[in-house]
């Protein structure tokens, strides 16, 4: 009974800090009602300390709003009011990006000025995945199908893009040490669940197949019973700062996204493997001395080139309260849990703002915050409030379950 009533006290805590505090910040001090688009680069409070726009972070704010439009309409949990404003600051914010976001042929900028002017080059291909995710949940909330033919054809270049990703903008010199990164195969998992819809049967099983045996059978590795974040060509581990490189972040992310794929083929050993994963990647990645995930790792415990590897990030951690959460829900496990709560603690006393809404982003390894921003070049209208969700929405199914 006690579980029971601490699950219930927990959904309303992720549930009114979404509603309450989080979204309405975005909506108030990050919609551009004079150019478009949306600003992202946000003091403490919330004032604009830069204008320009960074594609993949107003990608991810369309999304955020479709999703949340598209999951809350019906349910009464937000007003009508609510609901129509924020399909209508996605709508302003997808057409900003489709006017100015790329080239005429969806490559996608890495940004922009205010005003809409190319300011970096389609060298990014999150730029692209986050346009896909953008127009393939706006097209479900509006039935537009130019957002449908846009996300599609997005999609197809990420999928020729794959194995060159940076294209002739890489800095790679001819014959260099050839890489390829845990990131893109990650992505692309939510990616194609994203936008299944538009996509044959056929088609989606095999790219998510594809994504799955990279992420499982490539990336990660049984020897180390980790994640890499780089390996050679033909998969093998490399000896270098890159080919050592752990991000526990990003691993324990991806489980998250296995697991709901894991959900939607009706595979249980995919869950139960990528719990495996999680649960051995947050106890890998958590430091003993301070608490919290760090950043980065080097596999065979060198020094490494980040000097942020030791930084406590919020999506890292926001992330993990998704995966953890999301395990015990489908497998049970105590670990699960007592790792969700521990995160959970950590999360909520040294991230949070208690004075002014939103999170913030950057702390030291001690737990102290090193940046009072609460968006920037890579910190948008993303991750916490899509915990949130996730978290409630896990913990909403759970209680459902006890019922």
């Amino acid at each position: 009974m006690e579980d029971k009533l601490d699950i219930r006290a927990l959904a309303a805590q992720y549930k009114s800090e979404l509603l309450e505090r989080v979204m309405p910040f975005w909506m108030e001090k990050s919609i551009d009602r004079e150019c478009g688009g949306f600003f992202t680069c946000l003091e403490r409070d919330g004032e604009v300390y830069d204008t320009d726009k960074f594609i993949w972070l107003q990608g991810r704010e369309v999304w955020m709003l479709s999703t949340l439009y598209n999951n809350l309409c019906e349910r009464g949990e937000v007003s009508p009011e609510t609901r129509q404003a924020w399909l209508q600051a996605a709508i302003q914010g997808a057409e900003f990006l489709k006017k100015y976001g790329h080239d005429g042929q969806f490559n996608w900028y890495f940004s922009l000025t205010r005003e809409g002017k190319p300011l970096v080059e389609p060298y990014n291909i999150f730029s692209y995945t986050f346009a896909v995710i953008a127009f393939g949940q706006l097209y479900k909330a509006t039935g537009n199908q130019e957002y449908a033919d846009i996300a599609k054809r997005t999609f197809d270049i990420v999928l020729q893009k794959r194995h060159n990703p940076k294209g002739k903008w890489s800095k790679a010199a001819p014959g260099a040490r050839a890489l390829k990164d845990f990131a893109l195969p990650m992505i692309l998992c939510n990616v194609a669940l994203e936008i299944e819809d538009l996509l044959e049967p056929a088609f989606l099983r095999e790219t998510i197949d594809v994504c799955l045996h990279e992420v499982l059978d490539v990336f990660y590795r049984p020897e180390l019973d980790l994640i890499v974040e780089n390996v050679s060509k033909d998969g093998q581990l490399v000896d270098c700062h890159e080919g050592r490189l752990l991000n526990p972040g990003h691993a324990i992310e991806a489980m998250w996204f296995i697991m709901d794929l894991g959900r939607r083929l009706g595979r249980q050993d995919l869950i139960d493997k990528a719990v495996h994963i999680a649960l051995r990647e947050v106890e890998h990645g958590w430091d003993p001395q301070y608490g919290g995930i760090f950043y980065f790792m080097d596999r065979l415990g060198h020094p490494l080139q980040q000097l942020e590897w030791d930084q406590k990030l919020w999506w890292v951690h926001i992330e993990t309260l998704i995966t953890m959460i999301k395990g015990y829900e489908l497998t049970g496990s105590q670990e699960c849990l007592e790792w969700f709560r521990r995160v959970h603690d950590y999360t909520w006393s040294h991230f949070r703002d208690a004075e002014y809404p939103e999170w913030f982003g950057y702390l030291n390894r001690r737990g102290e915050v090193l940046l009072t921003l609460k968006g920037g070049k890579w910190k948008g209208c993303f991750h916490v409030p899509r915990g949130l969700f996730q978290v409630w929405q896990t913990l909403e199914r759970i209680i459902s379950g006890i019922d």
